[in-house]
């Protein structure tokens, strides 16, 4: 019985050896184990790796509208190609190249005055896919450098206008054109907002003027960009793009699409606008400062021209008059007098609150037709 005895004391140790082993050795490989696992993953989470891929990702996923985007901006010459393309040629100088941006499916486009011409021009379109119309000045004012072209198609991919956004100082912004040549059609760029209310003066043929309450991007703008479309993160058309300044990088100007929202919504409600006629331009505070450095303006605006066939020179109205209300509407900017101008009719009545001389005059007008 001894000997049978301690067959099982042997298997007993073995045994519990062999568990031993199993244990140290499975500790060791979880150990292990667990030190590759806590390197990898410090690996793949650093900052910079995790940040740059969502990043991307992101980016990606929010600028899908910008190819919709780019199908709505056309190519605007005023010399017409003997090609199938205005884009044919290499340089846009050759044709007046410039952009325009459809706002309708049934073929109204906003495009600068400089681009387009004047009302009742011609001036030719060529779209995305390359097919080349023939386009009608329907509306235009250089003082705004804006005009509108209707041209005869239908199902045309158009962009939205937002009118109701506030636009801030900051905010994203992408500009798209046709800028230098053909190999750069449609090309986008994107900045933010860098000013706003911007004046700018411009110098052509020996003259000077001035453009005001100007949106100021450092999205790229360059030839052949005028006339085409600053839009917002949600895709929609917010301004113009029209000026940049040669003499610097990243100074590029947009005028505010909300300028001329009156007009457009008449063209596209009854495809008419019947445009009231005051005859005047006036300089708000921004400007003044380049006309006069003398005269200090803390609100309303300077009148620095009247037409001579305009109802305002009829009325009494002067230069150096200082309007402050249009019809109890207090007025700071010329873009407010013209938007309120723009919803009136030929032979309403207004009535002007004006300064002279530290005097105030109240003046009753009956609107012309331009």
């Amino acid at each position: 019985m001894y000997g049978y005895a301690k067959r099982p004391s042997k298997l007993k140790k073995f045994f519990f050896g062999f568990m031993f082993f199993i244990i140290i050795s499975s500790g060791s490989i979880f150990i292990y184990s667990m030190f590759l696992k806590s390197n990898v993953k410090s690996y793949n989470t650093s900052p910079n790796t995790t940040a740059t891929r969502l990043y991307n990702y992101k980016e990606q996923e929010d600028n899908n509208f910008l190819e919709d985007a780019t199908k709505s901006v056309v190519g605007i010459s005023k010399i017409k190609n003997k090609g199938t393309s205005i884009f044919d040629l290499n340089l846009p100088e050759n044709l007046g190249l410039g952009s325009g941006v459809i706002i309708s499916e049934n073929g109204y486009i906003v495009t600068n005055w400089h681009v387009a011409g004047e009302k009742y021009s011609t001036c030719y379109i060529t779209l995305d896919n390359g097919n080349t119309y023939n386009g009608s000045v329907v509306w235009a004012d250089s003082n705004l450098d804006l005009a509108i072209v209707k041209m005869k198609a239908g199902g045309l991919k158009f962009l939205e206008i937002e009118y109701e956004e506030t636009l801030k100082l900051g905010q994203d912004v992408w500009a798209i054109g046709n800028p230098v040549g053909v190999e750069f059609q449609r090309t986008i760029t994107k900045g933010i907002i860098s000013g706003l209310n911007r004046t700018i003066k411009i110098e052509e043929d020996d003259a000077k003027s001035y453009m005001e309450d100007l949106i100021q991007t450092d999205a790229s703008i360059n030839s052949g960009n005028s006339g085409g479309a600053l839009i917002n993160k949600n895709g929609k058309l917010i301004g113009i793009n029209t000026v940049k300044i040669s003499s610097a990088e990243g100074i590029g100007f947009a005028v505010p699409i909300e300028i001329i929202k009156p007009v457009i919504n008449s063209f596209l409600e009854n495809d008419s606008f019947e445009e009231a006629y005051l005859g005047i331009f006036a300089y708000d505070k921004e400007a003044i400062k380049y006309l006069n450095s003398s005269l200090e303006l803390s609100s309303g605006i300077y009148i620095a021209q009247i037409s001579s066939d305009g109802p305002a020179r009829k009325s009494g109205l002067k230069v150096g008059d200082v309007i402050t209300k249009i019809d109890d509407t207090e007025i700071n900017k010329m873009s407010e007098l013209r938007n309120y101008i723009y919803q009136k009719k030929p032979g309403d009545i207004i009535n002007l609150i004006i300064n002279r001389n530290n005097k105030e005059y109240s003046i009753e007008i009956t609107l012309g037709k331009r």
